[in-house]
């Protein structure tokens, strides 16, 4: 097969290697790149099958990284879709108490986003109904500086651009090696062979695996959990005017199932998490028999069920029992309906998992002498992307000089 040479290559043609080319491409013009990507076209798993929302980082630790990428990432994406023409809306968000108990987990988000930045207000049951009039709860946490975005658009602009400037994007080119060589790297791939003075892996539900392939340790493997999400019929859809969020149980690291006005105006409603049969496992029916045993064997795995697995039940109940997923919309919006949801495709997130059953819960990057790995990006992710690539470039042009 052939061999091909850049001075950087980049693997993943999700939004944050995407972002991370077009950062690298303005700060080095002089350097050639080479982004390649497995499936035939651009955001083909992550990127593309997220809820669509700019995340405003109210929920996150003050000063990690999700907390900064987030809060400059937002800035950079409305920048980048009113520069190129990229339908988005800040549209505003709810985070809703609908219990007492609920109210001092509500009153610590709020601390956290007011440390963060966010402009964010608690607000009253009356307010909240000036809001999301068919929205049930006792208080909730205002965020109106919240939005959605067209990230699929985003993705192929950024494709779009790479190739403009004379950058190569190559789809449907899966890694099948990886490898120290006297130029740096070389990456054998069902396409030829490439070789790269550097190389920045963006991997996404395989990020574990290309890094520990270029032997670099995440001393974590990637569990993937789907996420199921049913639409609002047309005609119902009007019971949900914005963003509209549970208090999410702080032991658990996922939000809980929301109310998500999508770009194209259509409003989606989920996800539950459950684990996913293969890593790109986004049907009940899609299984790998070798990638399920990699899940279930791992000792974190294992851990995280064993502390969580009341909440794991309720979350395997609600995928088969859209009676069971109906009820727990309605702790939010009590005039839902089964009726009125229909199923839309799921997604999967590559969730990092340590040995101990410890979440890797911070975006986590890594580094060898000839590359950079990207082995946790969870959302907010796509919000950060232009963030985050630009911190990996930052990271990759002193290599250069």
């Amino acid at each position: 097969m052939s061999e091909s040479h850049a001075d950087l290559l980049i693997i993943g043609g999700g939004l944050v290697g995407l972002a991370t080319a077009w950062q690298i491409a303005q700060q080095l013009p002089g350097k050639s790149i080479h982004l390649i990507e497995k499936e035939d076209g651009p955001a083909a798993h992550q990127s593309g099958h997220n809820s669509g929302v700019l995340h405003s980082g109210i929920y996150y630790k003050p000063g990690s990284l999700k907390a900064t990428n987030c809060r400059e990432g937002k800035v950079a994406m409305e920048a980048f879709c009113e520069e190129h023409g990229i339908a988005y809306e800040i549209c505003g968000k709810v985070i809703v108490a609908t219990e007492e108990r609920e109210l001092g987990a509500l009153e610590n988000i709020l601390k956290r986003g007011q440390e963060n930045g966010v402009h964010s207000e608690l607000i009253g049951s009356d307010q909240l109904e000036e809001i999301e009039p068919h929205v049930a709860g006792i208080a909730a946490i205002h965020v109106p500086g919240a939005g959605i975005a067209d990230y699929k658009h985003v993705a192929h602009k950024l494709v779009e651009l790479l190739k403009r400037v004379g950058h190569r994007v190559r789809f449907g080119t899966k890694v099948t090696g990886l490898e120290n060589s006297p130029e740096g790297a070389r990456v054998r791939t069902t396409a030829g062979t490439f070789t790269a003075s550097q190389v920045i892996a963006c991997a996404g539900l395989y990020s574990d695996r290309i890094a520990r392939r270029a032997g670099v340790d995440p001393g974590a493997k990637i569990v993937p959990f789907r996420g199921e999400y049913f639409e609002i019929s047309e005609e119902r859809k009007h019971l949900c005017r914005h963003l509209v969020y549970p208090v999410p149980d702080p032991s658990f690291p996922f939000l809980g199932v929301h109310y998500t006005r999508m770009i194209d105006g259509s409003v989606e409603c989920g996800p539950n998490a459950v684990l996913a049969f293969r890593r790109e496992g986004y049907t009940r029916t899609s299984i790998h028999l070798g990638e399920l045993a990699e899940s279930l064997m791992w000792p974190g795995f294992l851990r995280l069920a064993a502390k969580h697995w009341r909440t794991g039940c309720g979350e395997m109940w609600r995928s088969f029992s859209k009676d069971a997923f109906t009820r727990s919309l309605q702790k939010l919006i009590p005039e839902i309906r089964k009726e009125d949801l229909v199923a839309t495709p799921a997604g999967v997130r590559a969730q990092a998992l340590k040995r101990d059953g410890s979440m890797v819960d911070d975006f986590l990057v890594l580094e060898n002498d000839w590359g950079i790995h990207v082995c946790n990006a969870p959302s907010p992710a796509a919000t950060s992307s232009l963030n985050i690539g630009k911190i990996i470039a930052e990271r990759i042009t002193p290599r250069f000089a």
